[in-house]
């Protein structure tokens, strides 16, 4: 959208012929500066106005980025996530921490040696048969 009308060769050439005559040859150089020089700061005011409008919309969006990160940290969905992670790995981590107990303590306990069974299935140890006997002949 262009607010500046357009001006072709033939518009251009016909301002030109009407400034000289209006003004003069003398005067046109002085004329044409000043001219110039309003041309140039109306380009600087307008390249400020662009600049000008071009920063707020990035503030405006920014603003928008901002809201955006605010409501995700307030949704905070990482959070939720490891929660309901956590709650679905509790009976897991319980269960385990019960076997390794019960673990360590079997490892603990001291092994006791199983008593012999003797040939005859008697179930008595054949030394402690033998030492009675021992000493009954010893004395």
């Amino acid at each position: 959208m262009n607010l500046l009308p357009q001006f072709g060769f033939f518009e251009l050439i016909m301002v030109a012929v009407i400034a000289l005559v209006v003004v003069g040859p003398k005067d046109l150089p002085r004329l044409m500066r000043a001219a110039g020089r309003m041309a140039a700061q109306a380009r600087r005011m307008a390249g400020e106005f662009a600049a000008a409008f071009d920063q707020m919309a990035r503030e405006a969006e920014m603003e928008e980025m901002r809201k955006e990160i605010e409501s995700l940290k307030r949704d905070n969905v990482f959070a939720e996530a490891k929660r309901a992670v956590d709650e679905a790995a509790r009976p897991v981590e319980e269960a385990v921490r019960e076997e390794a107990g019960e673990l360590r303590d079997a490892t603990r306990r001291p092994i006791s040696p199983a008593p012999a069974v003797a040939a005859d299935g008697t179930g008595a140890d054949e030394e402690t048969d033998a030492a009675p006997a021992r000493n009954g002949a010893a004395s």
